[in-house]
């Protein structure tokens, strides 16, 4: 009874592989690391193959975080593996339920800062690209953020398939 959670920006390389390593340690701060699989990709393969933006690394490193990955992009076909897509921003919301083949697949795409209830109206994590670290510091905050009401609806989703 694996749950499977796939976060997707849109190079695989700053933001979704951030909220990979923050869930990841909720995941397994709350002992259900057995449980839960937790990976990322892109919506565009630019950079397919290649590490994580090293100020990612870096934010994430000084933040006690694990940092190692290799950046892929979303395939249409993963939608059945999968019990949660999470969307970092708008854009990566509608390109995904544009790949969905059915409505089951597009119920399955949600935004990361939805689980945030202090995100007010605005959902998107920016991305941090073309910013310095303040926007890479200023991204690793809004994961976190989110990841707490994420941990919590992943939980009852557990909780509900245990007999």
């Amino acid at each position: 009874m694996t749950y499977r959670v796939c976060f997707v920006c849109t190079g695989n390389i700053c933001r979704s592989p951030m909220a990979e390593h923050v869930f990841r340690r909720r995941v397994e701060e709350a002992g259900l690391g057995e449980l839960v699989v937790i990976d990322s990709a892109g919506t565009g393969g630019w950079h397919e193959g290649d590490g994580a933006d090293p100020r990612t690394v870096a934010v994430l490193d000084e933040n006690g975080y694990t940092s190692a990955h290799i950046a892929r992009q979303f395939r249409s076909s993963w939608f059945p593996a999968l019990d949660l897509v999470i969307a970092l921003d708008e854009g990566h919301l509608r390109e995904l339920r544009r790949l969905a083949r059915t409505p089951e697949e597009a119920a399955r795409i949600r935004l990361l800062r939805s689980y945030d209830p202090a995100a007010g109206s605005g959902l998107d994590v920016p991305d941090p690209y073309y910013g310095g670290r303040a926007e890479f510091e200023e991204c690793l905050e809004m994961v976190e953020a989110a990841s707490e009401g994420l941990l919590a609806a992943v939980r009852t989703e557990l909780e509900e398939r245990t007999p």
